[in-house]
């Protein structure tokens, strides 16, 4: 042995940036959480009757769910993806959409039936994410986003005051979002099942 020792290789940590909860993309997933009880109080002070409360409630539901395409894109592209937004986004999208479909059946505007299938499958895939999640994440498909983008435009149509000819439009749009949500929703049951299944 000659004495020297042989140096190691100085260990190579990877330093992952902490990102923090305040954030823009969180605080337009807040903002949404906000405008829900605003969005309800309009819609109960128009009594889906008076034309200008109704009007405030399509405005305010629109701003609402512009946040959710704005939020998801600034997380994503300024690398702003926290826990607390990965369960604070979906729970703000029910509470809007949940909000408007119940308000909108309370007065009359909507089929009961079809509130509660949309909401047991949306609140059924939001539960299918978080039981794969270990395994997985079930991206949002492009059915997925047709889906919301439909059911969007119907609730939309439905509040906003239009003429009778042009309101006969709305259940045909509403119809259109069902079909897609219940066909998306079957979609997401298989992924979650491939992703579940033992390798």
């Amino acid at each position: 042995m000659t004495g020297a020792t042989e140096s190691t290789p100085p260990r190579v940590v990877a330093v992952v940036p902490v990102v923090p909860v305040v954030n823009a993309a969180n605080a337009l997933t807040a903002l949404r959480l906000v405008l829900v009880p605003v969005f309800a109080a309009s819609v109960i002070a128009s009594g889906m009757t008076h034309s200008g409360w109704r009007m405030a409630a399509c405005l305010i539901f629109a701003v609402a769910s512009a946040t959710d395409l704005v939020d998801g894109w600034i997380a994503r592209r300024f690398g702003l993806v926290t826990s607390v937004g990965k369960v604070a986004d979906p729970i703000a999208d029910k509470a809007l959409t949940g909000a408007a479909l119940v308000l909108l059946s309370w007065y009359d505007q909507l089929p009961w039936w079809v509130t509660a299938l949309i909401l047991v499958r949306e609140l059924g895939i939001t539960g299918l994410r978080f039981w794969v999640i270990r395994h997985g994440v079930i991206a949002a498909s492009r059915g997925g986003k047709v889906k919301t983008a439909l059911q969007i435009l119907a609730i939309a149509w439905y509040l906003w005051p239009m003429p009778a000819a042009l309101a006969a439009v709305g259940p045909w749009i509403m119809a259109a979002a069902v079909l897609v949500t219940v066909a998306t929703g079957f979609d997401y049951i298989a992924q979650a099942l491939r992703l579940r299944r033992p390798r």
